[in-house]
């Protein structure tokens, strides 16, 4: 496995400074996004389109430093019933997979979107619950009439250009577990596979290690965030694990999101880097930050000292024991 940065969280330096202080702090692949949430900071999209000696240049400065591109990142709504950012978000998903083909970059992460209720919704809808029975009816018509669909239709077009789609898990998205992922799998194309992140996975109750071995199974793990989360009990009586206060609010959320190593211990971590050994994952783990207790640059360090002490690099030798 390699270490590896989801550079977004260093918006505020150039592309070269990026490069310089993540392989400075001991990383070897970086995650790039593309635009839509992510935002472009580290990557012009249309730029490096256009253009094959733009796109020399920018594999250099990555590859001269020893450094390789784990995926390029474009998270957005794609069936979003805002037509415009679901317009926004479909062509700068085209425009990354192109890109990604282009660069020989594997894998391109995003989440795969959450449609409105009906056709003249105004907003996504998520629904968590089958009663009502329209919940029910709701996310019936989301697959049937838009998820389904679209993914068929793109999924086919990412494999086409021999790239896979790294889905995050993420609540408030269609896909957001072991379960639904593999649905869409199933009923799509297996260029369609998980960008498995724990910490989204701990506050639906999901235990990581068992994520990995049912996606494990099915080949279906395209790529790994690594972040934590704290979940505080007390608050989760409280407000519960759908909580939705603001993400600032520490002291009274029932989960909030921290750096590695900082929500559950390094035995777990460890664990995960086993599973994922064992269960044929042997690519990136890419350090997402979004820990609202500590600076970018001490979150990061903290997860790398971390991730460094359990991360398996090397392929194992003979059993010389037996």
């Amino acid at each position: 496995m390699k270490l590896g940065v989801f550079t977004v969280l260093f918006a505020d330096k150039t592309f070269e400074e990026m490069l310089d202080y993540v392989k400075a702090a001991g990383v070897t692949a970086v995650e790039i996004g593309t635009g839509n949430y992510p935002g472009n900071k580290h990557c012009d999209l249309d730029g490096l389109l256009e253009s094959e000696e733009k796109r020399k240049d920018y594999l250099n400065q990555i590859e001269s430093r020893g450094l390789t591109i784990s995926a390029f990142s474009c998270h957005g709504n794609p069936i979003s019933p805002d037509s415009e950012f679901a317009r926004t978000s479909h062509e700068t998903f085209v425009k990354t997979v192109k890109l990604a083909s282009l660069m020989s970059v594997p894998v391109v992460n995003c989440f795969s979107g959450t449609a409105g209720d009906h056709e003249g919704a105004k907003y996504p809808n998520w629904p968590v619950t089958p009663w009502p029975n329209e919940y029910g009816d709701v996310l019936k018509w989301q697959w049937e009439e838009k998820l389904v669909p679209y993914w068929k239709e793109w999924g086919k077009f990412a494999s086409d250009h021999n790239v896979k789609i790294g889905l995050e898990l993420h609540g408030g998205f269609l896909v957001h577990t072991p379960y639904t992922l593999l649905k869409l799998r199933e009923l799509t194309c297996d260029a369609i596979g998980a960008n498995l992140d724990p910490s989204h996975l701990w506050w639906q109750g999901i235990d990581p290690v068992a994520a990995i071995k049912i996606l494990g199974k099915a080949n279906a793990i395209h790529h790994f965030h690594a972040k934590d989360t704290y979940i505080d009990q007390e608050n989760v009586n409280m407000y519960g694990l759908t909580d939705m206060q603001p993400y600032g609010e520490v002291q009274t959320r029932a989960w909030t999101f921290r750096s590695v190593g900082c929500g559950h211990g390094i035995q777990d971590w460890s664990d995960m880097m086993s599973a994922l050994r064992t269960y044929g994952y042997d690519y990136v783990v890419s350090i997402e930050h979004e820990d609202a207790l500590m600076s970018i640059e001490e979150g990061f360090t903290r997860a790398v000292r971390n991730l460094q002490s359990v991360l398996i690099e090397e392929q194992p030798g003979s059993m010389w024991w037996v």
